[in-house]
């Protein structure tokens, strides 16, 4: 079987204020939206934020969706990226987890939450690399 993942939906509480974050902070452009849900197209793969009670509704659960319990990450080219990038995040709404810093393993990263607290995680990583479609390759 093909190792992928086509879709990552997070239950978001207020739409409006989400897509802010991920507009304004990210800079990213929704591929499709309604009153329920925007999906972003990103490289492979769609992010999806749902309103979190219709997604409840469509996975047949409630009360179960809480933020917290993972992070996704977004690389980025440049160790001198992580900061700025960390404080646009944070100027559209996100708030700031973790300041930058070099962690013991290498690279530099930190960690913004964005408005449903859902952690993101900021990261240069010099082993990674990047094309131009954004697609991180793991290197050692």
């Amino acid at each position: 079987m093909q190792q992928q993942i086509s879709v990552i939906t997070l239950g978001i509480a207020d739409l409006a204020r989400s897509r802010r974050f991920y507009v304004e902070g990210f800079g990213w452009k929704p591929a499709f939206e309604n009153e329920e849900i925007i999906f972003y197209q990103m490289n492979g793969l769609m992010l999806g934020t749902f309103d979190k009670k219709a997604l409840e509704a469509d996975m047949g659960r409630s009360g179960l969706l809480a933020p917290g319990a993972f992070a996704l990450a977004h690389n980025v080219a440049r160790r001198e990226d992580v900061s700025p990038l960390l404080l646009r995040l944070a100027s559209a709404g996100g708030t700031i987890v973790r300041e930058a810093d070099a962690p013991l393993h290498g690279g530099y990263r930190g960690y913004v939450a964005d408005p449903d607290d859902h952690a993101w995680e900021i990261a240069w990583n010099p082993a990674w690399t990047i094309d131009e479609n954004g697609s991180v390759t793991f290197g050692l």
